[in-house]
């Protein structure tokens, strides 16, 4: 399982990835102006991960409903399955960008913004609750039975 972690929006594309050790790493976000540049470059982090799985941030609203953004997401869920044949994972991402942005200090928020950090933290965030729900972590030892 190699699982490209991904948090999109309207200017940056947030990356992670991850595999069957269940930890993912942050990649550098794509920032390109152009979102048909944006595709292709996603597509070339794709083939180069060698990518089994994509997990794609779900920003659904705070009482569970899904407004225009989670629509968005699963139009583009649906398009990255058509183009890479992969399967494709929906992940609440509620507050996720915030929780990434909040270990930034507030005066240097604006220019990591831009840089595509926030992004690709939030994308890290996604992919990591994805994994924590699909590979159990390592049993504990039971005090009581050493």
């Amino acid at each position: 399982m190699r699982c490209l972690g991904i948090d999109h929006g309207t200017r940056r594309i947030g990356l992670s990835y991850g595999d069957e050790l269940g930890v993912a790493t942050p990649l550098p976000a794509l920032t390109e102006a152009a979102p048909e540049k944006r595709w292709a470059a996603l597509a070339a982090v794709v083939r180069q991960r060698r990518a089994t799985d994509l997990v794609l941030g779900h920003p659904l609203n705070m009482d569970d409903s899904a407004g225009p953004k989670a629509q968005e997401a699963e139009a583009l869920a649906a398009r990255l399955r058509t183009e890479f044949g992969l399967p494709v994972h929906l992940v609440d991402e509620r507050l996720t960008s915030y929780e990434a942005e909040s270990t930034i200090p507030k005066s240097q928020r604006r220019d990591v913004r831009a840089s595509g950090l926030i992004d690709s933290r939030a994308a890290t965030i996604i992919l990591q609750d994805f994994l924590d729900q699909r590979i159990p972590p390592p049993a504990m030892a039971d005090p009581d039975t050493e």
